[in-house]
């Protein structure tokens, strides 16, 4: 008999041992993984789920059983549905949101529907997003609970989540498995978000360059933000900091954001000094803007302006004939339009010193 050597047999018991409970096969599961993500303005929801199929058997109310429930395994006595197989399934939103109308704040929360025998479910989300599936799940640890109203929908054979709307600001997600569907809406305060990106990046580099106070301003102006900040901002960028240059596009911002503010003499005041430093275009845009509030005189000025940067641009006379026309000078609008035509403009301008000419009857 070989002698017993109880050192070599503890090393060959302590392998085995880390052999059996570190070595895993990566095989195939049933119910396979995935993973869904939509962006909402710059936000993200992604959702990540298992996927079982109905493989002919009868979902609601059996397999997935109505209500809160005791499944005989983990701690919890009286738990959802997991969404799901597997693993918890989980919802991750990259900014604070609402779900249902209901706050919920940055980060990964575990999704749980409890299902009920009407067309009605509560969807649960939880603080626990690690534990598996809904077998330790805990009422306290509910981050948020919103009462939804599921709809029919033709067959899923696969469980799946699905983005079904997306607007501006919000997006509908949908469980779908056999014929029924669980949706739930997700919104995200965009305006906010992306402003509050802003005032935190504009102490680093970002600060350092006048086009994003204009771009940030611009935004605040055009989606509803504190119009006293944004005019801060575009000061910033017209003067008093070293990155600060006075340029039309600038001073247009500024001149939108005191209209809106109703400050109209500052605005008028700005508008022609934005339009001092414009270019043709720009004035034939200024010429537009001031038709739009019947400030005629500041719209035949621009366009004049216009015309006289720019005077073999049959474009600036077209829009000259259009202020005219809005003035009710029938004369001047006709030779103007005419004057456009015959510089053999574009089709689109052409087009247009047609149609005009057609309503005045000179063609």
């Amino acid at each position: 008999m070989k002698n017993y050597n109880p050192i070599k047999f503890l090393m060959c018991l302590c392998l085995l041992v880390s052999f059996s409970t570190n070595a895993q096969l990566n095989a195939p599961r049933g119910s396979q993984q995935a993973t869904v993500s939509q962006r909402v303005g710059v936000s993200d929801v992604t959702i990540t789920y298992a996927r079982p199929s109905v493989n002919n058997r009868e979902i609601w109310g059996k397999l997935v059983p109505y209500g809160m429930n005791n499944f005989g395994f983990g701690s919890a006595t009286a738990a959802p549905w997991r969404a799901g197989a597997n693993e918890n399934t989980i919802i991750t939103f990259s900014h604070d949101a609402t779900v249902e109308g209901k706050p919920i704040e940055a980060g990964t929360y575990g999704l749980h529907i409890e299902v009920k025998p009407d067309n009605k479910a509560t969807l649960i989300l939880s603080h626990d997003a690690d534990a598996w599936g809904s077998f330790f799940y805990d009422e306290s640890k509910d981050a948020l609970r919103a009462d939804i109203t599921t709809r029919v929908v033709p067959h899923h054979e696969l469980l799946t989540f699905e983005f079904n709307e997306v607007s501006a600001n919000s997006t509908t997600a949908s469980l779908a498995w056999e014929k029924k569907a669980f949706p739930f809406s997700i919104a995200f305060n965009v305006t906010d978000i992306v402003l509050s990106d802003f005032r935190s990046k504009s102490k680093g580099q970002t600060g350092f360059q006048r086009q994003n106070w204009e771009q940030a301003a611009n935004y605040a102006l055009n989606n509803g933000g504190d119009l006293n900040e944004a005019l801060g901002w575009v000061n910033n960028a017209i003067s008093g900091q070293f990155y600060s240059q006075k340029t039309f596009n600038n001073l247009a911002i500024k001149a939108q954001i005191l209209n809106k503010m109703g400050n109209k003499d500052a605005f008028a005041s700005t508008t022609d000094e934005a339009a001092s430093l414009a270019n043709a275009n720009q004035l034939n845009a200024l010429g537009y803007q001031m038709l739009g509030i019947k400030d005629y005189d500041r719209a035949l000025t621009y366009f004049k302006k216009a015309a006289k940067l720019d005077p073999d641009n049959p474009n600036v006379y077209d829009s000259l004939g259009e202020a005219y026309k809005t003035m009710g000078n029938k004369k001047e609008a006709i030779k103007l339009f005419k004057k456009s035509l015959s510089m053999n403009p574009p089709a689109n301008v052409k087009a247009n010193s047609e149609k005009h000419l057609k309503e005045l009857g000179a063609m």
